[in-house]
């Protein structure tokens, strides 16, 4: 048996003008990423628009959400979550500029509903 393992909140990579995604775990479906930003946000008039449902889990730093549907904002701070389903447009407003902002993400394909 191969056993992985990691820590979320070690070997975190230096500040850089862009955001840092590791695939942690992909199978049966199922993608587990880690993502850590040093200020980083969307570019203006960017939204997600994403395929997949998605849950997230912010693990160190802050962040901010803004969701397209009702002009909605999140704000994340550690320990906080959000599920976020498949197409439900949304953006990333802010993330701490100050310290690492450490993402968990788990994504799905969004099942496929009936009409």
């Amino acid at each position: 048996m191969d056993l992985t393992d990691g820590h979320l909140l070690r070997d975190l990579p230096a500040p850089g003008p862009d955001e840092v995604l590791d695939t942690l775990l992909a199978r049966g479906g199922i993608r587990v990423e880690r993502i850590v930003s040093f200020g980083q946000s969307s570019p203006d008039g960017f939204w997600y628009d994403q395929n997949e449902d998605e849950f997230v889990v912010l693990l160190a730093g802050s962040a901010v959400l803004r969701f397209e549907d009702g002009d909605r904002t999140v704000d994340l701070i550690p320990g906080a979550w959000i599920d976020i389903p498949a197409h439900c447009r949304h953006r990333v407003e802010a993330t701490a500029a100050d310290q690492a902002t450490v993402w968990l993400t788990v994504f799905w394909l969004a099942a496929v509903k009936a009409t």
